[in-house]
């Protein structure tokens, strides 16, 4: 089915865009919003599916994530939005058409919207992070999962994770307002205390009627931030202020420039053009 009307879950990891998608999809009618353009994802799913070309792949998809009456979402993170952007550019459709980044999203993703969701704490954040790659638990539903492995406090890599997240925040921000979009703003601090008023708060973005008496389904997902993520907090927090940690800091900025092809302090981090 091609949808009529679409979306963009934009985010960074961790923000809360699981949550939020959850809950889009548990609604029936606000498509089924995944990663299927993560590219590890897309390895998975393109041997299950058997898509041989980035155009097929693209096309299965869009299928997946449409519910049946014609709303597509997906997750997008800035982390993979260049990866998407490039693919895409590789395509028969879009290899000669040299259009702005957001005309081309247009044209794939009719009626296009974007719901952007980020968490005000960005130390929380970084923490959740952390551990969620150490644990290789991302997501928790039943009270008896178990992480892969005991998550060990690192400074440098809950620092580096803070400054990746402000860049990517900037360059969602830069890329809005280069394209002229107001998208759905989302804070994950308000959303989990708003829950069935940002779900429809969401759906009403979108432009779907009949929100404000649809029951929205209660929450599957279990948090997992505990005491020791609060302690890590608080010990970054405190390394964080000695002369020592500001220079780890420091390195940690000049690795992520290197990393996105970018100086300190420059215009260019995290490049929105792809």
């Amino acid at each position: 089915m091609q949808p009529h009307t679409s979306y963009l879950v934009c985010g960074t990891p961790r923000s809360g865009s699981s949550l939020l998608c959850e809950a889009l999809t548990n609604t029936g009618i606000a498509g089924r919003p995944e990663e299927y353009f993560q590219p590890a994802n897309e390895i998975i799913w393109k041997e299950r599916w058997g898509t041989s070309t980035c155009a097929e792949y693209l096309s299965r998809a869009i299928a997946q994530c449409t519910t049946p009456n014609g709303v597509f979402g997906v997750k997008m993170m800035w982390g993979y939005f260049d990866h998407f952007l490039h693919t895409v550019h590789q395509m028969p459709d879009y290899k000669k058409r040299k259009m702005p980044v957001h005309s081309m999203l247009q044209a794939i993703f009719p009626n296009l919207h974007y719901i952007w969701i980020k968490r005000r704490d960005m130390v929380r954040q970084a923490v959740s992070q952390a551990k969620a790659i150490q644990t290789k638990q991302w997501v928790v539903r039943g009270e008896n999962s178990r992480p892969a492995r005991k998550p060990e406090f690192s400074f440098m890599q809950i620092d580096f994770m803070v400054q990746e997240i402000q860049v990517h925040n900037a360059a969602w921000r830069r890329f809005f307002t280069e394209h002229h979009i107001q998208p759905l703003v989302i804070v994950y601090e308000d959303f989990v205390s708003r829950y069935e008023e940002t779900v429809r708060e969401a759906l009403q973005h979108l432009g779907l009627p009949g929100t404000e008496a649809l029951a929205v389904a209660p929450v599957s997902m279990k948090k997992q931030a505990d005491e020791q993520s609060e302690q890590w907090v608080q010990h970054y927090l405190r390394l964080k202020s000695q002369t020592r940690y500001r220079l780890v800091s420091q390195a940690n900025s000049y690795v992520l420039s290197f990393l996105r092809g970018i100086r300190p302090g420059t215009s260019r981090a995290g490049n929105s053009t792809g």
